[in-house]
């Protein structure tokens, strides 16, 4: 009641207001009030209790106490002032830039080996010169010619090192005897030694050379080579080769362009053994031109080099040009890390052949060759190379190579027709036949590093060989493996071995006949034996610049044959000392 009575005084005190208002007409306003919304919550009421644990056997922790037992130790311990632990500091050893070793031995062998290198301006410019000397004038057991040999090598170098580039440039000079004593002692010919007057043979070459590398530019590196080599029955042979590098970056990968420029081009005055007269000569040009574009892409254990090499081959006397396209794509992935990288690749190139490289593969050639280049289409691979320790490295690989005209080495017919000034038409000397052959190999090699004093390897090759010509690879072998091994005994001794192992070879031996092809001359098929040698040698060093070093070549004394008909030297002792000095 009282509330209605409030609010019936404060409805006529509006009313009153509101005629005050009109009366003095002061006009209208609207207000509006804004209260914002603040909700709250009330406290909920939790029951609390702790639940009863309701089981028959209940557990009751046992009290315990603790004490501890302490005895009193005298301590006579006194600690001693700490001193620091002295390094024996190695003697740092003294670096000589010359040397000269010399060497006698059995079979009147004969070694001479001299170096020096001396620095100009800090070291940014270097000479160096170079002497080796191996010479035999021994008899061997199975044959009654001589088998006397020597090889002399003089080479000379000039290098130069700029902040942006280095070069160098050398020149070499090399003189080597042979002679062609391929006849056996039971040979029917060994009773006509008169005819055998002059098997002697002179090889002599001259080249000259250089190479630049470039930094920061397109163009890297060049390389040059000029050749003249000759021989004692007036053949000669030129070879000119030039190979420049250009390397564009392309993103994130890099683009190289390799060119080559490569000509080899002789005239040997005597035909081939297989004519029943020394006629006509042979005389050989061949060049080439090439280039082999390739993308290099690295992506963290991935290393991918696709390219392609494409050549121009010219016969230049035979007036026969070919253009040919190989693959060049190589690639390595890492596995496990260091332990195991697999790697692979197929490649192909023109092969370049040459009397110089005839002559170093077998000095026993005659001087009535064939030249021609080897189309090597591809040689496909895949291996798998690490390191299973750090002192403990493998390499496994596997290939398939198909090559059309590779060159082998066979037995030249005995061919008493002709009246050579030299005397190597007796079936004592070996022509290059040429053949197209697949060769499937295998390769395994291990290579240990006891410790920085004693180092070991071993390796072994297979190899099967499927020719068009259905004959066997002649002189190929199907077998090969050797061993090395290498021993710092102390500060005073030092000594090292190597052996090898070379499988059955097969070659044949002929006559020749007038008016009949060579492939009907009368044949007789040879199988040379697998054979094995050892070679060690051990040293002493009296001083820093004074050694002494004995060697022993053939250890086994075997009387095998490396090519058909020519055997080899067998025991072989030599000693010599070897003396440092600064020049």
């Amino acid at each position: 009641m009282k509330n209605y009575s409030k609010f019936l005084i404060a409805f006529l005190l509006f009313g009153y207001g509101l005629q005050a208002q009109d009366d003095n007409d002061i006009g209208t306003e609207t207000v509006t009030v804004v209260r914002p919304y603040s909700p709250t919550v009330s406290d909920a009421f939790k029951i609390k209790s702790v639940p009863n644990l309701n089981d028959s056997i209940v557990l009751q922790k046992k009290k315990i106490n603790y004490s501890i037992f302490s005895v009193p130790v005298a301590s006579t311990f006194t600690p001693a002032k700490g001193k620091a632990s002295t390094v024996q500091k190695a003697k740092p050893e003294k670096l000589f830039n010359s040397y000269a070793s010399v060497g006698l031995g059995s079979f009147n062998n004969a070694l001479v080996d001299f170096y020096t290198s001396r620095d100009i301006d800090r070291g940014n410019e270097r000479i160096d010169i170079g002497l080796k000397h191996h010479s035999s004038r021994g008899d061997i057991d199975s044959t009654p010619l001589d088998a006397d040999f020597y090889n002399t090598q003089l080479s000379a170098s000039y290098s130069k090192k700029d902040r942006d580039f280095d070069w160098t440039a050398n020149i070499g000079l090399s003189h080597q005897l042979y002679n062609w004593y391929g006849i056996e002692e039971q040979d029917p010919l060994s009773s006509f030694l008169p005819l055998f007057e002059d098997v002697r043979q002179n090889y002599f070459n001259a080249e000259a050379g250089a190479h630049l590398n470039v930094e920061d530019s397109f163009f890297k590196r060049g390389e040059i080579l000029v050749r003249r080599f000759w021989d004692a029955t007036d053949s000669g042979e030129n070879r000119v080769v030039l190979q420049p590098t250009i390397e564009l970056p392309l993103t994130e990968e890099l683009v190289t362009v390799k060119f080559n420029f490569d000509y080899v081009g002789g005239n040997f005055k005597n035909a081939s053994v297989n004519n029943t007269v020394n006629s006509p000569e042979i005389d050989y040009n061949q060049m080439q031109i090439g280039i082999t574009p390739s993308l290099l892409i690295l992506r963290d254990n991935l290393t991918l080099n696709l390219g392609a090499n494409f050549v121009y081959g010219m016969d230049i006397e035979g007036s026969d040009n070919d253009f040919y396209i190989y693959p060049a794509v190589t690639a390595s992935y890492r596995l496990l890390d260091e332990v195991a990288i697999a790697y692979g690749g197929v490649e192909g190139k023109l092969k370049q052949n040459s009397y110089f490289e005839f002559v170093g593969d077998n000095p026993y050639v005659s001087p009535t060759l064939s030249i021609l280049p080897t189309d090597q289409q591809y040689d496909a691979y895949i291996g798998l190379k690490g390191q299973l320790l750090p002192n403990l490295s493998y390499k496994i690989k596997g290939s398939y190579t198909a090559e059309n005209r590779r060159p082998l080495f066979k037995l030249n017919p005995n061919n008493t027709f002709r009246n050579d000034e030299k005397q190597y038409h007796y079936g004592n000397s070996f022509e290059v036949f040429y053949d197209d052959i697949k060769t499937l190999g295998l390769f395994a090699e291990l290579n240990i590093d006891v410790n920085r004093n004693f180092s070991f390897g071993v390796n072994a090759e297979v190899y099967d060989y499927d020719t068009e010509t259905d004959n066997p690879a002649w002189n190929l072998p199907n077998l090969k493996g050797s061993l090395f091994m290498d021993y710092q005994i102390d500060e005073h001794w030092f000594m090292g071995a190597n052996l090898f192992f070379v499988g059955e070879r097969e070659d044949f031996s002929s006559i020749a006949a007038e008016n009949v092809q060579p492939s009907e001359f009368l044949a007789t098929l040879i199988t040379l034996e697998s054979y094995f040698d050892a070679n060690a040698h051990v040293g002493y060093r009296l001083n820093e610049q004074l050694s002494v070093f004995a060697k022993a070549s053939n250890i086994a004394n075997n009387q095998y044959q490396r090519w058909a008909n020519f055997g080899v030297q067998g025991l072989q002792i030599l000693g010599g000392v070897t003396y440092k000095f600064d020049f």
